[in-house]
């Protein structure tokens, strides 16, 4: 059985960097859009420069229809990897995006009647997928899980786009493990491993433990 990445998302101390950076996971995620996580351009700067990614760990932002200048200014200050975008983008705006900054981007798909559809229209565009939940007034990090059982056909088109899926939504530790038969590329837990809203360690180690 394959394993799959783990992005460790939401960081939004120093604190919370420091005990993500010495996880081992291959990704570590930073909100930059309007969430109860999110965090600014010069503080994440600061936290990577004093304390850099470890083993080629991957820095992901992620935004929510972001204005192009504002994600260029973010860009030339953070050093990103991949850029998620977390909303209602469109293929054209990601291969702008894609074409101004150099950089992977991911495409979030909210669960849905339609989600299918709205994953096909990306097709060559979108580097890689997450999906997750989408509750009213929220775009994401809701804690809150999609049904499962619609996972396979999300793989079946990201194997047909040869793009990664990650999954997001409500995943901990008590219910990771059964994330694990479907052999998966990666799973994206954000506020599955927090405490009282800050990274919880013995949390962290043990979904990374369950992961194998």
């Amino acid at each position: 059985m394959t394993k799959p990445d783990l992005k460790l998302c939401g960081n939004r101390s120093l604190e919370d960097w420091e005990s993500v950076r010495v996880s081992g996971v291959p990704y570590a995620g930073f909100v930059f859009a309007n969430s109860v996580r999110r965090v600014t351009d010069e503080q994440v700067k600061v936290w990577l420069n004093e304390y850099p990614p470890l083993n080629d760990m991957k820095i992901v932002g992620v935004f929510v229809n972001p204005e192009l200048e504002e994600l260029a200014q973010t860009v030339s200050e953070v050093p990103l990897d991949v850029l998620q975008l977390h909303g209602s983008e469109t293929p054209a705006f990601v291969a702008k995006i894609k074409q101004m900054t150099g950089k992977t981007v991911w495409k979030v798909i909210h669960h849905g009647k339609y989600a299918l559809d709205e994953m096909k229209r990306f097709d060559g565009v979108a580097d890689g997928y997450v999906v997750d939940t989408k509750l009213p007034g929220q775009w994401g990090g809701t804690g809150k899980r999609f049904d499962w059982d619609s996972i396979p056909s999300y793989q079946a088109e990201a194997v047909s786009q040869n793009a990664p899926l990650f999954i997001a939504g409500g995943v901990k530790v008590d219910n990771v493990q059964e994330l694990l038969s479907y052999q998966l590329d990666g799973i994206d837990v954000s506020s599955g491993i927090e405490t009282n809203d800050r990274k919880d360690k013995a949390k962290m180690n043990d979904l990374i433990e369950r992961l194998g």
